[in-house]
This record gives structure tokens, C-alpha cells and sequence, in this order.
């Protein structure tokens, strides 16, 4: 009788540990991927220039290599943009203060921002208007449309009495602010 129940509970344990995704997680029998964003180029090995070199440090950063920083940079921006930001980064500011500047984009501003918003909007005040409010000299001309505003206070009293009355809820002059 105890060899029967030990065989079984073996496979009963076996089943089991194998269909908890946790436990191939923990007895690692799940195959992982490499981290796609932790994997970066190397730059070409090259023949040093002179024997005499000292050997590099343990950590040091690699001289012939762009920090991953200014490689991001270049990516987004592009090369002149990143190296115009690199240029205004070494002037008198500190990283926050050109971050913020770059990322509002206060660094790329056209002086003649003014002059440039006028003449578009007087083309598209010319595009928008009709030919007969053009022949007519309406153009560029604000017309009034008249609107009513509602009062609030009276307009809620309204309809209170008009469902006390029994009476729907448009009945009536809705009341208006003058």
C-alpha cells in the first residue's frame, strides 16, 4: 500500500508544479529574451596610434564612444539640433534650465513671430470672407450675433412650479439676463 500512494503523489506534485506559471518562472524552465534597450554598439576596435599606453581603468568610459545620452539626442533632434543644444548647455545655465528651455522650445524661436501670425491671418480673413460681403466692404468685419443668457436663479424656479402644476417642463418664458 505505501508504494502505491508515493508514486502517485510524485505525478500529483509533478502535474501540479507544472502548470503553476510560477513555479517554471522559480525553477527557471521559461527561456528569456534578451532586454532589447539594454543591448548597444560598440564601436569599431582600433589599432592605438602608440604601444605605450597605459591599460584602462575598470568602468571607465570608453573614449572613442558617444555617452548613450548624447546618441538619444542625436536620434531625436538630429545631429545639428543636438550639437546647437550641447553649445547653449555649456553657456552659464544649469541642466535644468536648458532642458526646460529645450523641451518648451524656446530655443528654436523666430524673432519675426509677430510679423509671420499678422499675415496669416489676414489671408485667412480674405479666404474666409464671401465675395459679396468682399463687394459690399464687410470684410474683416465683426458681425454681432445677438444671444440671450439665461438667468439661472429664475429659470430653476420656473420649472419648479411648473412641476408642482403638473404643467411640462417648456411650459412658459424661459427668463433671460439683460
Amino acid at each position: 500500500m505505501k508504494n502505491t500512494k508515493a508514486p502517485l503523489f510524485m505525478a500529483f506534485a509533478v502535474l501540479s508544479l507544472s502548470a503553476c506559471s510560477q513555479a517554471k518562472e522559480q525553477f527557471d524552465f521559461s527561456k528569456k529574451a534578451p532586454d532589447e534597450f539594454a543591448v548597444t554598439t560598440r564601436a569599431p576596435l582600433e589599432m592605438p596610434p602608440d604601444y605605450n599606453l597605459r591599460p584602462p581603468r575598470p568602468g571607465a568610459p570608453r573614449p572613442q564612444e558617444d555617452s548613450a545620452t548624447k546618441e538619444a539626442k542625436q536620434a531625436i533632434f538630429g545631429k545639428e539640433q543636438a550639437a546647437k543644444i550641447e553649445v547653449k548647455k555649456a553657456a552659464s545655465m544649469t541642466d535644468g534650465e536648458s532642458i526646460l528651455l529645450q523641451r518648451s522650445g524656446a530655443t528654436a524661436i523666430d524673432p519675426n513671430i509677430r510679423d509671420t501670425i499678422d499675415r496669416e491671418t489676414v489671408e485667412l480673413v480674405k479666404e474666409n470672407t464671401s465675395t459679396v460681403d468682399r463687394i459690399l466692404g464687410k470684410a474683416g468685419k465683426k458681425i454681432d450675433v445677438p444671444a440671450t443668457v439665461v438667468d439661472p436663479v429664475k429659470e430653476s424656479e420656473r420649472i419648479l412650479q411648473n412641476k408642482e402644476a403638473g404643467k411640462p417642463v417648456t411650459d412658459g418664458k424661459t427668463p433671460i439676463i439683460k
